[in-house]
């Protein structure tokens, strides 16, 4: 019997690396980066580190997933929560690299997060592939191409792969954990004019492509980690509602988006319309295409 893969986990205790660890446990052995071991409440049989400086090289795994980084939202954008989440992802990122450089016995894989982000906006009838080279220059393209630089340092020495991540649903966290409370009480609201594209995609088929992109080695470079059904603001706001039997007619006009959220609302009043070409192309098989599948599984759990 073939021994398991190792696997090093930045991120491990976050969203799309708990579910990640939660399904796939018993197929590798598992390490996991956190800083906080008495809290990280993961299984078991996970090995934990609290520092990459108890590392001189990354010989003893088989593959690196890195996760790691400051949630985009919660906080407003202010110089310095842009340098915190600068920070908190590039740091741990260009560590990784310098590690996988200085390995007799590299991984086989480097796959690092990313998002789609690094488009930046983009006009809503232009279908961005992970070969599109048209970013608006906003900052969360140069965030995103930040992050990236960091992790195409080892190309060199393994196969890089960059996760570029659309919006992640799931009920255990995400967007759609954020967006329950205000749908349930019928106050779900359409954002600015509507017609931005959302991105989005199951947490299942995250973890799934993630796994898929382990073994598959002709996947590297940018990776477009989506859904092949983007749909509108206005669409995904009535299918969630609808989903709930709630009413969806509140339109919250930008400027007051504006107010809220601060220049985070690029985010929500912008969008990409993403297709995963590379997965697609490669043969992976989302469980959850479409948006009311995706919401009807989720909103059944």
């Amino acid at each position: 019997m073939n021994e398991k893969l190792h696997l090093l986990i930045t991120g491990g205790t976050g969203f799309i690396g708990s579910n990640y660890i939660k399904r796939f446990q018993n197929k590798y052995q598992i390490t996991v980066l956190t800083r906080q071991p008495d809290t990280a409440n993961l299984p078991k049989s996970v090995a934990l580190i609290t520092s990459l400086n108890e590392l001189e090289n990354l010989d003893e795994f088989d593959a690196i997933i890195n996760l790691q980084g400051e949630a985009i939202f919660g906080k407003r954008w202010s110089h310095q929560q842009k340098k915190e989440l600068e920070d908190s992802r590039t740091f741990v990122t260009q560590t990784l690299s310098t590690l996988i450089q200085n390995s007799t016995n590299p991984p086989i894989v480097f796959i690092s997060g990313s998002a789609i982000g690094f488009y930046g906006r983009q006009k809503n009838d232009k279908i961005v592939e992970e070969g599109s080279n048209e970013p608006f220059r906003e900052f969360s393209h140069q965030l995103c191409k930040k992050w990236e630089k960091a992790a195409l340092r080892a190309h060199k020495a393994t196969r890089v792969c960059l996760l570029r991540t659309g919006i992640v649903l799931g009920i255990n966290g995400g967007a759609l954990s954020e967006m329950l409370p205000s749908f349930k009480l019928g106050l779900g609201a359409i954002i600015a004019d509507g017609q931005q594209k959302m991105s989005w995609i199951h947490i299942d088929d995250v973890i799934c492509a993630i796994d898929y992109i382990i073994t598959h080695e002709s996947l590297e470079g940018p990776i477009n980690l989506t859904a092949p059904n983007p749909v509108s603001n206005e669409i995904f706001s009535k299918t969630l509602a609808s989903a709930l039997n709630k009413p969806c007619f509140i339109k919250l006009p930008e400027f007051v988006a504006r107010i809220i959220l601060g220049e985070a609302c690029d985010l929500v009043c912008f969008g990409q319309h993403v297709i995963p070409k590379k997965l697609q192309e490669e043969g992976f098989e989302f469980y959850y295409p479409s948006i009311k599948e995706a919401l009807s599984n989720l909103l059944t759990q």
